[in-house]
């Protein structure tokens, strides 16, 4: 623990020198009148450099929902207040923030959040919320109005990969905005998001049978629960998981999966609507099978859940702010990927470890061909990445009998560039055999089963022969819902930011007891190894070990 408190206080001063030449910049930006230009870029590269023709404009009356980010008042002294509070030395260790010490200390002030609702409303843009830390401010309105507010053009362009157009400003917007902006998500779609589940047809592979409870020996969630917890009486209560959503679900078909498989539904299921987002999602203009299976594993891993929070919204900004703003649900799981923009993430990931939230994010299902823009953000380094394994129980219901890193489990080194975080630079993390980049972020960090095996209900239906690692990732949440049930019983705080005592563990003695350990199996370009690996991370849970140590933690 000491050698990566060190490293984790070297990352804190790297990051300080950075973010003291950027205030420089920030202030020399301000010290002129006129339209001032934000802090990250909003132009896609291939409009920049010419790979993307332009086919037209964009429609004048086309509404356009966006969300401005401010910048945190005080990056470095958050960096420095994550070191306190995930040291088991200092006096501040796990004393989480709330949201309101949070904005205090941290946010933008409230003079330059009024400001920029200010900006936006008299340049015609509709304010559709506001968030508590200040952060992020939800607006809309139709491009006329955005084009003269950002002074840009909004264009209709070719995408030079994809058999689809796309929209973009074609040029760098600046604002008549005495405040610095960080940034302005919404403004183009050269990326879609992409949703990491997958089917054995999708995988290109023959259906694949299991040893699970469901139709044809599918796994259902409880199987997942009696394999990797078995019986114990932890069960989630008094705990919310949140789930991110960039499609809505119907209540009726996790009605339908917990009817079919002949179990109790007995979690609330509450939708959080943003950007204007329908809650709603159903055949034939919308799929809800990512929602419905995030719903359904999330719920089946702990029964016993104080309630499920459904945060759905078409900004992925948005919706981790608002997220971190409610700072209800002390475990949050995302199976969802798209375009890198840790600019805008980073502050609302920060915010989360320091208010001892845990967010798990879903690598993907190509293997490490898996695309950059699929992988974002499990590759951030405030992020638990979570890759998928094969997993054969006992018989239906069964415990764990054995587990091999699956093929499609997306891991490697960081494709989007993020330098690697300290709790990796420990030494017996990264070494020879696994291959590991010792200059990049390596992913995942911990897995679970992911196989096409799986049996869900959506868009009206159910089936089987699912998988992907969107499966994982609502499995780790539901385990820290249960360590957090059992920490919060015997009077301790949250568990908070995982991976600063997931790679002490995994490189402690007890290693062996509390995970398990994926040796054999590949993705293609890594295979598993003894330890740390970039196909499984640190493996599956032992959960009952698991969750005892974490107990100890004090």
């Amino acid at each position: 623990m000491s050698e990566l408190l060190k490293l984790w206080g070297k990352q804190v001063v790297r990051r300080s020198s950075g973010i003291a030449l950027a205030s420089v910049f920030l202030f020399a930006a301000t010290a002129h009148a006129g339209p001032r230009a934000m802090l990250t870029s909003h132009v896609p590269a291939v409009v920049s450099n010419g790979q993307a023709s332009r086919v037209g404009a964009l429609p004048g009356t086309q509404r356009l929902s966006l969300a401005i980010s401010l910048p945190l008042r005080d990056e470095a002294g958050l960096d420095r207040q994550l070191q306190q509070l995930y040291d088991p030395q200092s006096p501040q260790y796990h004393q989480y923030l709330s949201v309101q010490e949070f904005t205090q200390r941290f946010g933008p002030t409230q003079d330059d959040y009024d400001a920029a609702i200010h900006f936006a409303e008299g340049n015609g843009l509709t304010v559709d919320e506001t968030h508590a830390n200040r952060m992020v401010l939800d607006v809309e309105g139709d491009v006329t109005n955005v084009e003269k507010a950002l002074h840009v053009s909004m264009g209709v362009y070719r995408h030079p990969t994809e058999n689809r157009t796309f929209y973009a400003p074609d040029r760098e917007p600046t604002l008549d905005l005495d405040v610095p902006v960080l940034h302005i998500s919404g403004l183009d779609n050269s990326t879609l998001p992409q949703a990491k589940f997958t089917s054995s047809k999708a995988q290109g592979h023959a259906p694949v049978g299991g040893t699970g409870s469901g139709p044809d020996g599918q796994f259902i969630g409880s199987d997942m629960r009696a394999a990797y917890y078995g019986s114990g009486s932890l069960t989630g209560a008094g705990q919310t998981i949140g789930l991110f959503e960039l499609t809505g679900y119907e209540v009726s078909d996790v009605q339908l999966y917990f009817e079919t498989v002949n179990e109790p539904l007995n979690v609330p299921i509450y939708g959080v609507s943003l950007n204007g987002k329908s809650l709603g999602c159903g055949p034939p203009t919308c799929s809800d099978v990512e929602a419905a299976l995030d719903i359904e594993m999330a719920i089946s891993m702990v029964p016993g859940l104080r309630q499920v929070l459904v945060y759905v919204g078409t900004s992925n900004v948005s919706i981790f702010d608002r997220m971190a703003s409610d700072n209800v649900a002390k475990q949050l799981s995302c199976s969802w990927g798209w375009a890198d923009n840790r600019t805008s993430l980073n502050p609302i990931f920060k915010e989360f470890a320091a208010q001892g939230q845990t967010l798990f994010v879903a690598t993907g299902d190509d293997g490490s061909g898996t695309p950059a823009n699929v992988v974002w953000p499990s590759d951030d380094p405030y992020v638990t990445a979570v890759g998928g394994t094969d997993l054969v129980t006992s018989g239906a219901g069964g415990p764990w009998l054995s587990e091999t890193g699956w093929q499609g489990s997306a891991g490697g080194a960081s494709k989007n560039a993020i330098p690697i975080p300290p709790y990796q630079e420990i030494p017996g993390v990264i070494n020879a055999l696994n291959e590991g980049s010792t200059t990049l972020r390596n992913y995942p960090d911990v897995a679970s089963e992911s196989n096409t095996n799986q049996f869900s209900c959506f868009d009206g239906g159910c089936g089987g022969q699912y998988g992907g690692t969107s499966y994982a990732a609502p499995q780790w949440a539901g385990f820290i819902a249960m360590m957090n049930e059992q920490r919060i019983d015997n009077g301790k705080s949250a568990v908070g930011f995982l991976n600063t005592a997931l790679y002490g563990i995994g490189t402690g003695s007890k290693y062996d007891t509390e995970f398990h350990d994926t040796t054999s199996g590949t993705n293609g370009g890594y295979s598993c190894v003894t330890g740390y690996d970039l196909v499984t991370g640190w493996g599956s849970l032992n959960a009952g070990n698991f969750l005892n140590a974490l107990a100890k933690v004090k």
